[in-house]
Formats: structure tokens, sequence, C-alpha cells
């Protein structure tokens, strides 16, 4: 078979996380029930800060630009897991397995930059707040988000470009319930060393760069906050990065372990398991994580319902 030829492959079958009809039934209710969580729980972030004029500051136009990124994110992946949960249809063909693996490169590529920039916002508030309002201009914001979006799409578009030169000899089974992009190159029975190198590389400008600056940022938060004399301003000080450094715990802790580890220590079970805690349930618990711990996301969230509910009385 000729290089990049993939016709003997026409489509992929998503294994997905379990083949016994019992604990379908049960995983489809389970994930339907996280997947409209994750939905509801950011599009009211969005709205509470679409409302609130408090909340019209960098660091919540960077947190609704995340949750728009979650709700996409979420999207590409969970809506085929539980079509195919209830048509009991597992298939997806070749083109639109890639498509969901460029979406979903992209969007999870997305989510790595903003947070990158959300921890530079923190830090130029936290470091030089008297120059915050010159440095973190609308502007500057707006370039920022536009970095996230765009560099990411070109970074996924690479990798996307580059599966459509491997081939596929037959064996079609993907041990998931996506078309990862690490699952797909395990497939191909043609040579994967560029694939390979451009994941290091290419995606490593996406998810590790901006990790870098996220350490940095905050070994420079944290020798600042050190050096405030009172206690309640360090208190304060750190509960304005403590949401943000928690999701980036969760998300970075779970993306590396897949993607930057040698692909010999993988294994199916692992790679699942660990792909639905970044896929999934942090997504969900994003908007628990900044609702709970800000007074101000309280605050915005209770006008937003208080709202609903009197216009759902008006009607």
């Amino acid at each position: 078979m000729e290089q990049g030829n993939h016709s003997e492959v026409s489509e992929f079958i998503l294994l997905g996380l379990s083949n016994e009809p019992e604990q379908e039934t049960l995983l489809f209710f389970f994930f339907m029930l996280m997947y409209l969580i994750t939905v509801l729980g950011n599009l009211l972030i969005i709205l509470a800060i679409k409302i609130d004029a408090r909340l019209h500051t960098p660091m919540y136009f960077f947190l609704s630009n995340l949750s728009l990124v979650d709700i996409c994110f979420t999207s590409t992946t969970i809506p085929k897991m539980l079509v195919s949960h209830i048509s009991k249809n597992k298939a997806i063909p070749y083109s639109r397995c890639l498509t969901q693996t460029f979406f979903f490169s992209w969007l999870i590529g997305t989510d790595s930059v903003l947070l990158g920039s959300m921890a530079y916002d923190r830090y130029v508030a936290i470091c030089a707040p008297l120059h915050y309002s010159m440095i973190i201009t609308p502007k500057v914001c707006v370039f920022l988000v536009a970095v996230s979006w765009m560099w990411t799409c070109v970074n996924s578009l690479i990798h996307t470009t580059s599966l459509n030169r491997l081939s596929f000899c037959g064996h079609n089974e993907i041990h998931h319930f996506f078309c990862d992009l690490s699952a797909l190159i395990k497939l191909a029975c043609s040579d994967t060393f560029i694939n390979d190198l451009l994941i290091y590389t290419v995606g490593g400008l996406t998810a590790v760069m901006p990790f870098i600056g996220i350490l940095i940022s905050y070994i420079h938060i944290f020798v600042a906050v050190l050096r405030i004399p009172s206690v309640s301003g360090k208190r304060k000080a750190f509960s304005t990065c403590g949401s943000h450094l928690t999701v980036v715990c969760l998300f970075y802790g779970t993306i590396i372990g897949v993607y930057f580890s040698p692909t010999s220590n993988h294994t199916a079970q692992k790679d699942t398991a660990v792909a639905v805690m970044y896929t999934v349930v942090t997504p969900m618990l994003n908007p628990f994580i900044y609702s709970l711990r800000n007074n101000d996301m309280k605050g915005a969230l209770k006008l937003l319902l208080t709202r609903k509910s009197g216009l759902s009385l008006w009607l």
C-alpha cells in the first residue's frame, strides 16, 4: 500500500468505556448528566459576567472565554459518545473522525493558552498593581484571546494534516470514546516519526509553553504575596489566584500525563480514564471552582437568577 493511502479504512470503531449493555446504560445517564451540568454551569458563568457591570474586567473577560471553550470542548466528544450508547453503533467515518480530532485539538489548545493568559493577568494584578490598568488594557485582552484561538487553530490543522498522510491497514478499533490524536497514531501501519515529532514540538508550544509561563507567573506571585505584611492582605491576594491555580492543576496534571509521556507507557485503560478527567470532569468542575470561591461571582449569579425568576413571574 502506498504512503498516505487510507482507502482501506473508511471508518473507525470507538470502543468507548464499556461493552457491557448494563454498564452502557448507566454510563449514558451518568455522562448525559455531567454534560448538562457542564453546559448549564459554564453558560451561567458567561451570562452572569455579561449582566453584572462589576465583572466587566480583564479577569472575567478571560473567564467567560474559558467557559465558552469548555462548552465547545465537551460538545466535540460527549454527544457522539451518547449517540453511540443509544444507537449501539460505535462506528465513525474517517472524515468525521479527523474533523473531531481537529476541533478537539484546537479547543484543548485554546483552553491551555487561555489559562496561561489568565496567569499573566493575575501576575500583573498582584506584582504590578499600580500599572495594571496600563498593561492589561482591553486591546491587550482581545489580542491575547485572539492569539489563543488562532495559534491553536493552526497547531491543530498541522496535526490533522499530518494524520492524513498516514496509512491505516485494516485495524480500525480505537480504545477510546473519541478520536484522540495519540490513539489514531497508534493505529497507523506507516511510519509515525513525523507525527510524534510534531506532538513534542508544535504541540509542546501549545501545552508546555503556557504551562511554563504559568509556573513563572506563580513563582513571582508567591514571592510578592509573602512580602505582604498583613495576614488579611496575603489571604486576599491568594484568594484571587486560588480558583485559577486549582483549574490549572486539574487540567495540566492529566494532559501532560497522556500526551507527553513515552508512548510505550500508555495503556488503553489509563489513557481513557485520564481523558475522562480533562474532557468531562474538569470542564464540569470549572464553574463550581470559580463561583464557590469568588464572592463577586456568587453575587453575579444571584443577580442573574433573580432576574430570570422575576422575568418568569412577570411572564
